[in-house]
Order: structure tokens, then C-alpha cells, then sequence
């Protein structure tokens, strides 16, 4: 029995969505579950050098044994998951929507538009917030997966109790991943920016409650950060500690093509700033990793670009991981050298840490 948890450290786009994708496929995941709503892309460029863009479905399709379902605590549309059933071929037994999860609508949309929180906090007018904030009122009309067979007959063979299936396969001893949404930065309850931030907190506990997973459960928590963090254009998106531009970060990688990247929803340039040693120090305080997984090695120099092994790392990248876990005492257990699933690797030495942090421990409490 495992439980894998994936959180983003930041601002969200930490590659999340390659991290999970690659743990299904190396630890041979089970069960994967997707928390959130579609108003966040997670996303990989597959062995082909195909850009898969996730909405809905856990990027752990990837690994074909994987059961994918999402939880009560997520959000559908079920036009989105529709497409992505469609774009990734799906045979229909491999899906599973918990009965509960609340349903956006076109009025969620609007509701977003009229309050015109693009302008106030770059909001992607998905329709989740005003969603989230029906569920809550409890309001007349609402509706679950379960009140929409008749509208989309097509879910009713994905209709399932995902608490109950995820809890049984834990009791067969089967390995669950929790694929997180957006970034501790964004959280509603742990920002240090709100309201510049999401609509549902991002923490692994608040993860394990969506999915309905006792925290006594969870047995590998893996907190997702980048090298130079990132966020939605616009000041009124929120803050970000010493802000760059992309040209910088071209110049000092030695990148030989120009370096940026656009949100995966709306399709805007993104934010670019240096690493924030203070948040991660609160992310990993609060979430309690027991492994790191850092994107952009390659951003701190293209010579890291694709190499798939720690060895072949520069001493740039060496001297960032060291920090890294100098600096937030966990270990980093994967690191992400390109935006391909081909370019990230495991590094063994982690448990090593784990091992050595425990015996300093009780060395100092034998003291």
C-alpha cells in the first residue's frame, strides 16, 4: 500500500503534471486521481515530441494499467473531459468520476465574467470559482455527475464512488497517486497573498480530503518546485518576489533559442522571477515533503539540457539541488532537465538523506 501525493511548491506550472506522469509510469501506479477543476493545464511533451495539455484526466494515462478517476472534491466540465477522453483515445473502464463531484455550468462562466475577475486577479474564467461558491451556498439547481446522465449519457458508465474504490484498492495493497492542483502559493487558506489567489486550498492535506484519504495514509508526499518560478501576466495576479525578464534567463542559461512560456488555459505570457528561497521554506514546512522534485535544470544552463542522470549535471545545477535541500531539509528524489517526460530522472541517493537526517536526529536527541 502507497500513497503518493504531488503538490506544487509555487505559483502553480512547476511540472506537476510530468512529475506525476513519470512516478506512474517508474513506480507503476495503480490508481491515479486528479484534484482541481479545468482551470489549470497540466501538461508534458510525450516521446514523440507531442505537447499533451491536461485539463481534467490525470497525466498518469501514461502509464496503461492506471486506473483514472477524479474525487468528490473536484470540479468537471464535462465538455473538457469529453475532448480529453477523445484526444487521448480512451477505452471508457479506465475512467472513473466520483457521483459528487459538482458540475460548472455556462452560468459559472458568466458569473466570472460579470465580476470581471480576469481584470482583478487573471482569473482563467473557467467557471470554478463561481462554482466552488455554489457548492457552498447550496444553491437551488445545483447539480453533481450523478444529475447529468441525461444530458451526457455518455458518463454514465464512468460514474463511480471514488472514495470507496480508492480506499478498497489501498486495503488490496494498491499504490495511489494524488495529482495536486495549482501551487501552495495560490492557496486559499496558506497564500501569503490573498485574495491574489485560487478558489480551494493546495496542500496535500487539503489533496487527501478531496480524494477522501486518511492523512495516516499517505506515504510519499512529493512538493514540485522550478528553478525560476512563474505566474499569470499582471500585477493584479499577485506578487512575485524579484522579477526577471525571459531575455535574462535566455542570457544566463546560454539557451540558444528564446526562452518563455504561455499559460496552458489562456494562453498569455507568463511571469519569470528567481527562485523564492522563502516560500519553499513554507511549502515544504507546511506540506512536509519527503522528497523534492525540481524543474529547469536546463534553465540554469542549457549544458543540463536532456541529461537524465545526476552525474552529468553542472556545478550549477549540483549547487542548487545542494541548497535546495540545505535550505529546506528534504531531500530532492527528481529532477527535470526539458519539458519532455524523457527528460527527468529519479535520483537514488534521496532515501540515503532520509536515512542520515533520521540517525542526526535521534543522534541529538540521545544528546
Amino acid at each position: 500500500m502507497s500513497v503518493y501525493i504531488v503538490v506544487g511548491g509555487q505559483f502553480g506550472s512547476e511540472g506537476k503534471g510530468k512529475v506525476a506522469a513519470f512516478i506512474s509510469k517508474q513506480d507503476n501506479i495503480d490508481i491515479c486521481v486528479r484534484c482541481g477543476g479545468p482551470n489549470s493545464g497540466h501538461s508534458f511533451v510525450d516521446e514523440t515530441g507531442k505537447m499533451i495539455v491536461l485539463r481534467q484526466l490525470p497525466t498518469g494515462f501514461v502509464n496503461p494499467h492506471s486506473r483514472l478517476l477524479l474525487p468528490a472534491g473536484a470540479l468537471i466540465d464535462p465538455c473538457v473531459l469529453k475532448e480529453e477522453i477523445e484526444f487521448l483515445n480512451l477505452p471508457m473502464s479506465r475512467i472513473g468520476v466520483d457521483r459528487k463531484c459538482f458540475v460548472i455550468e455556462d452560468k459559472d462562466r458568466r458569473k466570472e465574467q460579470e465580476l470581471r475577475l480576469r481584470e482583478r486577479i487573471s482569473s482563467t474564467l473557467c467557471g470554478v470559482g463561481a462554482a466552488v461558491s455554489r457548492r457552498v451556498m447550496r444553491e437551488g439547481g445545483a447539480r453533481l455527475a450523478k444529475d447529468i446522465v441525461g444530458e451526457h449519457p455518455w458518463m454514465s458508465e464512468l460514474l463511480t464512488d471514488v472514495t470507496e474504490e480508492v480506499n478498497t484498492g489501498l486495503d488490496h495493497e494498491k499504490k495511489v497517486l494524488v495529482e495536486g492542483t495549482q501551487g501552495f502559493g495560490l492557496s486559499l487558506y496558506h497564500s501569503q497573498h490573498y485574495p491574489h489567489t485560487t478558489s480551494r486550498d493546495t496542500t496535500a492535506s487539503g489533496f487527501l480530503s478531496e480524494v477522501g484519504i486518511s492523512p495516516r495514509y499517505a506515504t510519499e508526499i512529493i512538493v514540485v518546485f522550478r528553478t525560476f518560478p512563474i505566474r499569470v501576466e499582471g500585477q493584479q495576479a499577485g506578487p512575485m518576489l524579484d522579477e526577471i525578464r525571459w531575455d535574462d534567463v535566455q542570457s544566463e542559461s546560454g539557451y540558444p533559442v528564446p526562452v518563455s512560456e504561455y499559460t496552458t488555459v489562456t494562453k498569455r505570457l507568463r511571469r519569470v522571477a528567481r527562485f523564492d528561497w522563502g516560500l519553499a521554506r513554507r511549502a515544504v514546512r507546511v506540506n512536509r515533503p519527503t522528497r523534492i522534485a525540481i524543474n529547469g535544470l536546463d534553465l540554469l544552463s542549457f549544458s543540463n539540457r536532456g541529461v537524465i542522470h545526476s552525474k552529468e549535471l553542472d556545478h550549477r545545477a549540483l549547487q542548487f539541488i545542494r541548497d535546495l535541500e540545505n535550505q529546506t531539509g528534504s531531500p530532492v528524489g527528481y529532477c527535470g532537465t526539458g519539458p519532455s517526460l524523457q527528460e527527468m530522472f529519479s535520483i537514488s541517493a534521496a532515501p540515503k538523506m532520509i536515512a542520515e537526517k533520521a540517525n542526526t536526529a535521534s543522534r541529538v536527541r540521545s544528546a
